[in-house]
């Protein structure tokens, strides 16, 4: 059965797109990665997020472009090891140009916040309790 993920995301500025990412802790992989290309391991070996310029992007697809920062078809969901990961990377992401679409969630057993990339894709960041 499937053993990996592999998010494809296009990205306005490859770069920009990489520093924002590498400010949160994530690493990439040079040997999936190129001019146009990025490989972002979330969880080496298991989940990753291919960055893809717009253009290398576009070329994957027969439809229309989404621009996310106008509408979404997805939000990212990570789960984190506690509470401080979500606040911490909720910081991160916020310093290096992010923004946060809704104040944290505390439910008792879980507890999440999302951010909006630089290009305006959705990742929600989760924790819950152990017992939950």
């Amino acid at each position: 059965m499937n053993k990996q993920i592999i998010i494809n995301l296009p990205v306005k500025n490859l770069e920009k797109s990489k520093s924002f990412f590498s400010s949160l802790g994530y690493s990439f992989n040079p040997q999936y990665s190129s001019e146009s290309v990025a490989m972002m391991d979330i969880a080496p070996g298991s989940i990753h997020a291919m960055l893809m310029t717009e253009e290398f992007f576009q070329n994957l697809i027969d439809k229309p472009l989404v621009r996310a920062k106008e509408g979404n078809e997805v939000v990212i969901c990570l789960i984190c090891e506690s509470r401080e990961e979500v606040d911490t990377l909720i910081a991160k992401a916020v310093a290096a140009g992010g923004r946060t679409p809704h104040p944290p969630e505390d439910h008792g057993f879980m507890y999440d916040q999302g951010f909006e990339d630089l290009d305006g894709h959705l990742w929600n960041l989760v924790w819950t309790a152990p017992q939950a």
